[in-house]
């Protein structure tokens, strides 16, 4: 496949018909929304707009959402081949905020590096009670503040606690330990029935850094999903994450950015 193909079949199966088990999923003639009760929080996955209706639609989109019980806030995920191309400054004269772009990168499991292949040789431990997730968000809090808004709100917490408690072969979460300190962790969300399953979290706090641990936490989620039969892993990557699983075979497909609207 080329990376024209991926991209087509990443659209089909992570925005058209995305199937995270703790969400609604509700497709319109112009969208593709998710409901994410747990966090009240709903998300427009897709959207096919023209520069003609793209007013239109995004103040109709945010009255649907201000509409539904218990949605507080709206996320738009804008990737920068939507139409039309000026899909994001459209959103923020609607009063979205948006957040730095995210490198949507994608590895094709079939031709995984050796590296990634290796023994995992730090002291990494799934965790699948979700009574014991306070070293992952101790983890998140370190390293992005207690102050972001998934860990303030709790947001992060219930996400995963959700997926641990009613389908957790849907994940695989994970803390990386050093002289038995909480130094890296991330998740793995597997989808039910795409070829795709999406690399989260993986964060370092800085005084452990440069060990090799965000690399071994990678390996150990890429051998967990090829042993499942898993295609494709996707990362939503900062600047300093790109950098690392460039390394590692994985391939730049877009930028996207998440831009929010609370009420």
């Amino acid at each position: 496949m080329t990376l024209a193909d991926v991209r087509a079949l990443y659209d089909r199966h992570q925005r058209l018909e995305t199937s995270d088990p703790n969400v609604r999923l509700i497709t319109s003639d112009r969208t593709v929304r998710l409901l994410a009760s747990s966090i009240q929080r709903g998300v427009v996955i897709h959207s096919r707009l023209t520069a003609a209706d793209a007013d239109v639609v995004i103040a109709a989109e945010v009255a649907f959402f201000q509409s539904q019980p218990m949605i507080t806030s709206l996320e738009w995920k804008v990737f920068d081949y939507d139409a039309p191309a000026d899909l994001l400054e459209r959103l923020h004269a609607q009063g979205f905020i948006s957040e730095p772009a995210d490198a949507i990168c994608v590895l094709d499991l079939a031709t995984m590096p050796d590296r990634l292949r290796q023994p995992i040789t730090h002291n990494i431990r799934q965790i699948t009670d979700p009574t014991a997730l306070e070293d992952v968000i101790a983890v998140q809090a370190a390293v992005w503040g207690a102050d972001n808004e998934w860990i303030s709100n709790g947001w992060l917490r219930a996400t995963l606690t959700d997926s641990l408690t009613s389908a957790p072969d849907s994940i695989g979460v994970y803390v990386a330990y050093v002289d038995g300190m909480p130094a890296c962790s991330a998740w793995i969300d597997y989808g039910t029935t795409s070829p795709f399953s999406g690399l989260w979290g993986g964060s370092t706090v800085e005084a452990y850094r440069g060990r090799g641990l965000y690399t071994d936490m990678l390996a150990i989620r890429a051998q967990a999903a090829l042993a499942r039969g898993v295609g494709y892993l996707t990362i939503d990557a900062s600047p300093m994450s790109r950098a690392i699983v460039e390394k590692q075979g994985f391939e730049f497909m877009a930028y996207a950015w998440e831009c929010s609207l609370e009420w």
